[in-house]
């Protein structure tokens, strides 16, 4: 797993790397565009959203956001993936730190319409992924909306077959989203696949 100095390293090149992986529909960012273009639909239905990500990277999703009247958040652990958002994004709030020790200060005194994270908390466990979405959903407002695009499968099997395909390419550090083992600690989750090997997992503010 990429530490702070290791996405700091891989920051300028990072958009590249994603893109040729996306174009040539493989593991693990084939589906990528489709991801963060259905997200940022999902967010544009909501006027001047106040939106935080967690690990935006440099700011690809979160930039267009920005251009269209969201408010933005944001938590990332590289500081060379912070000065490239921050370049496109001069208004934005944000913050550098480790999210698998929660969020930062600041963003814990604010409240958000949706909470977008988009290939980053694949490096949580599944334990930690649950604990941490639980505190998410306390920082959603009304009819807020958390968003995972990430590599992820509705079932184990799924996943099973992905881990197969991708042979030695296959990354046994992360552990990816399994939809149907979230729904009994977030009933309302709902997923939709976008690739073989990549979705959009959302869960709603509880009532």
């Amino acid at each position: 797993m990429l530490d702070s100095i290791g996405f700091d390293l891989w920051a300028d090149e990072y958009d590249k790397t994603v893109g040729i992986s996306d174009e040539e529909n493989s593991y693990p960012f084939a589906g990528y565009k489709k991801v963060l273009n259905t997200i940022f639909q999902t967010i544009m239905r909501r006027s001047n959203a106040t939106v935080l990500d967690i690990g935006f990277g440099t700011g690809v999703l979160t930039t267009k956001l920005y251009e269209n009247g969201c408010s933005i958040y944001g938590q990332d652990f590289s500081t060379r993936m912070i000065e490239l958002a921050a370049e496109k994004m001069p208004s934005a709030n944000l913050y550098q730190g480790d999210f698998t020790r929660g969020l930062v200060e600041p963003l814990r005194e604010q409240s958000y319409d949706f909470i977008v994270a988009t290939y980053s908390l694949h490096h949580l466990n599944d334990e930690q992924k649950v604990a941490f979405l639980h505190n998410l959903e306390g920082y959603l407002n009304d009819d807020g909306q958390i968003l995972i695009g990430d590599v992820a499968f509705e079932t184990r099997e799924e996943l099973n077959q992905c881990r197969q395909s991708a042979g030695n390419k296959w990354d046994d550090e992360e552990f990816y989203f399994v939809a149907d083992e979230l729904r009994s600690d977030f009933p309302r989750l709902t997923f939709a696949r976008l690739s073989y090997c990549a979705g959009i997992l959302s869960i709603p503010r509880k009532i």
